[in-house]
């Protein structure tokens, strides 16, 4: 790592981890609702939009911090980037849940268990990850890992689609349950994008 003789504005690596550790939330909440009662189904939905919300927050504070910092402790464009990937992640897996929601989907399709099951793994993995930040050290793993999975989220991605055009359906659910599937492997998606610009991060921090 280069020596600095600068100091740097520490508080975004805490409101990094925050964001990482409120996606665990989100994606545990996904797990919820695989297992969930339609009724039950709104509440869990609420739940879901008060983290999309906490993320918001999250997002906007490391904003304002960025905005307010003379020194960073990398480039202001990476954390930019990295806080918006960050949330987008959260934007989607909450978007999912709410068209489960508002489409009153009874029985969603085998498969869409494991995209979710791939999310949480991706979200532990990121929560692990933002920490070590601060270091730059125990970061390739991170981000191997979590492209091997984007690969194994397009992998289920394109079997579900499969399943949904196989005549099972008819029409209009084959719409609500593809609008569903694709916003799921939109946040696999996001994950990677974090991947990639933590790698970026830790490549210019080498």
């Amino acid at each position: 790592m280069r020596f600095r003789l600068t100091p740097r504005e520490t508080s975004f690596y805490d409101m990094f981890a925050a964001s990482a550790d409120n996606i665990v939330t989100g994606s545990k909440l996904l797990m919820e609702l695989l297992g969930a009662e339609s009724s039950a189904r709104s509440e869990i939905a609420e739940r879901m939009r008060a983290a999309e919300h906490a993320g918001d927050d999250a997002t906007h504070a490391i904003f304002h911090q960025l905005n307010s910092s003379f020194i960073t402790p990398f480039d202001r464009e990476d954390i930019y980037k990295l806080a918006s990937s960050l949330d987008d992640i959260m934007d989607f897996m909450e978007e999912a849940v709410d068209l489960v929601v508002l489409y009153q989907i009874e029985e969603l399709p085998k498969g869409v268990e494991q995209q979710i099951e791939v999310l949480a793994r991706a979200a532990e993995l990121t929560a692990e990850a933002m920490p070590h930040l601060r270091t730059m050290d125990h970061l390739t793993e991170y981000w191997i890992e979590v492209n091997r999975l984007e690969n194994q989220a397009d992998q289920i991605h394109r079997k579900l689609l499969a399943h949904l055009f196989n005549g099972k359906y008819d029409a209009m659910e084959v719409m609500k349950l593809k609008q569903i599937v694709d916003v799921l492997e939109e946040a696999a998606d996001a994950f990677e994008h974090v991947a990639n610009t933590v790698e970026t991060i830790a490549v210019k921090e080498s």
